[in-house]
């Protein structure tokens, strides 16, 4: 059985990817500061789950919990990269401090780079892999309203870019998938389980780096 690391678990997204995901027979591994209650729901449902505790700002924390778990429920075929911004990462660019900007770096590209350093050798190992990173619109387009995200979610993408060009040849895939605007709020494409179902596409058909939801 291999598994599907979730960076970033919540009741939302998360928790409907780890469904998704687990219904197709993969093990989850739920990574953020509090995913316990989420993995107890999933067992109910019937999902192998674990929590690990972990914060992307930590580093070796974060690359821990993603060890643990290919050593607890197996290899990591899948990794997801989709923790929420913190709200300081969000002001317009006239009031984001250097402070702020070098903490949304460690998250959006340092994290990313640090977890993908981590499950790639195994990936390597099993011939097979993806990685899927979740940004908002900032990371196409920039947005001198939350210039946090704008900049980091752009270095993001860059290095998703690459990344995706450069694992393509050991049958690796990185794809980004964009949602403008929130998470539900009542825009049916925008509901967890339909941004599940496209997140379980780009990991099965294999497209383009980039899928915006809603482009034509």
């Amino acid at each position: 059985m291999t598994t599907i690391a979730i960076v970033g678990a919540g009741p939302g997204l998360g928790a409907a990817v780890a469904e998704r995901f687990g219904r197709e027979g993969f093990s989850v591994a739920l990574i953020s500061r509090r995913p316990e209650n989420l993995a107890e729901d999933l067992g109910v449902r019937g999902i192998t789950a674990k929590a690990y505790p972990a914060d992307v700002h930590d580093r070796d924390g974060l690359t821990r919990a993603l060890a643990a778990a290919a050593e607890e429920l197996g290899p990591v075929e899948v990794l997801q990269y989709s923790p929420v911004p913190r709200r300081e990462f969000l002001r317009p660019v006239l009031d984001t401090t250097a402070d702020e900007l070098s903490a949304a770096v460690e998250f959006s590209i340092l994290g990313p780079v640090a977890a993908v350093g981590q499950v790639l050798p195994g990936m390597s190992d099993l011939g097979r892999g993806t990685v899927l990173l979740v940004n908002g619109a900032s990371a196409a387009t920039p947005n001198g309203n939350v210039a946090g995200t704008s900049i980091a979610f752009a270095g993001e993408s860059a290095y998703g870019a690459m990344l995706h060009d450069a694992l393509a040849r050991v049958n690796i895939h990185v794809g980004q998938l964009i949602i403008p605007g929130a998470i539900g709020g009542g825009d049916p494409l925008h509901a967890p389980d339909v941004l599940a179902e496209r997140l379980w596409t780009i990991h099965t058909r294999r497209g383009p780096f980039r899928t915006t939801v809603g482009a034509a």
